[in-house]
């Protein structure tokens, strides 16, 4: 039996140029059996003339898919009635932007499957982008380093270097990190910044796209309690970069003395913990976010910490690369979303505000919420290929029966966020939100 999926055109941002499936897994998926109708797109990565040349049809009109599959949230106007939805929906921790389109798609009697909750029986995410948010979300915010410090009059090896989006792909930028490499190495960092220490919060997927761009300069990494030392020491290298990774017990303490620090009840009782990572930012020169967050949890870096560290003359710190980018989140004074194209601002801690680019009072923030789109093609194709095996279930899915009854794969299944119009069970919370 023929099974017929629509692939959507992304239109939250005209940065927005991924897709879900690629040509060559769309061809594959006909194969089997699967009709896939790809959307008219202007921007997207993967032009209508790479589907049509294995047989996949474009068209405008996706109204008689009964699936439809893309990257970012449907504008609420465009939810059509009874369909089967799967994008990214940002709805599970209740945010309020999105509640409108929740409530939409809950009306309109559809169902909603959520990628980010896409899990394995110990809640691991299956399919996501992360690495390749921390691969562009590095570049940038090098870059940012690179245009900071040239502003300041401080000639430096990062300079030279540009955003992620106008390299020609992944292997371009890889190649720009090894001239930058070889400056380092041959000609040393400028005093002004050395011993130059980049904080990375984080080790999960995110963090690992982060640290194989950092490790292409020349790196020499470091332990946290060794931070404070180096930077009051005289014995550093000029040319290295000296990285250090930052894990929950470095960043939180337990709020009683009397307690030591155990991870799983940091996770499950987090209130009964306080942060303290404001006691490496005098020491860091760059700090790169790639935690995951939520409102539980004590934040990474607070108002009340820049405004300390700002009111000494010129700090070492001189960029926040906000790669998970949850506004006023771990990083409280990420005030704001910016896009590829303008992806910095300068948080004055003084006054609270902020002043688009890299110029001025404070800390240059990186906080692009659509990092993987600066590598459009690469992110799409190594999406699509994690996603393929679970699509022939998706499409032949009958949504007309009880959700008990429903069989999609249990990974499927713990992501569907609304089932025939109603939050599905273990989604009942997000009611509250709405």
């Amino acid at each position: 039996m023929t099974a017929l999926i629509g692939i959507r055109r992304e239109d939250k941002s005209e940065w927005e140029r991924r897709v879900p499936i690629t040509p060559k897994h769309a061809a594959e998926l006909k194969q089997q059996g699967i009709e896939v109708i790809v959307q008219t797109s202007d921007i997207r990565a993967f032009e209508g003339s790479e589907f049509a040349e294995v047989g996949i049809s474009v068209q405008e009109d996706l109204s008689d898919c009964p699936v439809i599959l893309g990257i970012k949230e449907v504008p609420k106007d465009q939810i059509q009635a009874g369909k089967a939805y799967m994008f990214f929906a940002h709805v599970i921790k209740g945010q309020p932007y999105n509640m409108p389109m929740l409530q939409r798609l809950l009306d309109q009697g559809c169902t909603l499957i959520d990628y980010e909750r896409v899990v394995d029986e110990n809640n691991r995410r299956l399919i996501f982008f992360g690495w390749h948010a921390g691969v562009a979300g590095m570049i940038d915010t090098l870059w940012a380093l690179g245009q900071r410090l040239a502003w300041e009059g401080i000639p430096n090896p990062f300079s030279t270097l540009r955003l992620t989006h106008e390299y020609r792909d992944l292997a371009d930028a890889q190649a720009a990190l090894a001239e930058v490499r070889g400056k380092i190495q041959t000609e040393g960092l400028p005093a002004a910044v050395t011993p130059l220490i980049i904080g990375v919060a984080g080790y999960g997927n995110v963090s690992r796209g982060v640290q194989e761009m950092l490790d292409l300069l020349p790196v020499i990494e470091i332990e946290p309690e060794e931070v404070a030392h180096l930077a009051a020491s005289d014995a550093y290298s000029r040319h290295h970069v000296y990285k250090v990774v930052f894990r929950e017990q470095h960043t939180v303490e337990p709020a009683s003395p009397e307690m030591e620090f155990q991870l799983q009840e940091y996770y499950d009782h987090p209130e009964r913990y306080r942060g303290t990572f404001a006691q490496y930012l005098p020491h860091l020169t760059v700090l790169v976010n790639a935690i995951y967050w939520t409102e539980r949890y004590p934040r990474l870096v607070t108002r009340e910490a820049l405004e300390e560290l700002f009111a000494i003359q010129q700090p070492r710190l001189r960029v926040i690369g906000d790669v998970s980018c949850d506004v006023e989140g771990a990083i409280e004074c990420t005030l704001k979303c910016t896009e590829p194209g303008d992806p910095v601002f300068v948080y004055d801690p003084e006054s609270g505000s902020v002043q688009d680019g890299y110029k001025g009072r404070g800390v240059v923030v990186m906080a692009v919420d659509i990092l993987p789109s600066e590598l459009p093609r690469e992110a799409s194709s190594d999406f699509s290929k994690v996603l393929l095996p679970y699509i022939p279930a998706i499409a032949r899915c009958d949504y007309s029966v009880p959700f008990e009854d429903c069989e999609l794969p249990p990974e499927i299944k713990r992501a569907v966020i609304t089932y025939q119009g109603a939050l599905a069970p273990d989604y009942q919370y997000i009611d509250e939100y709405l």
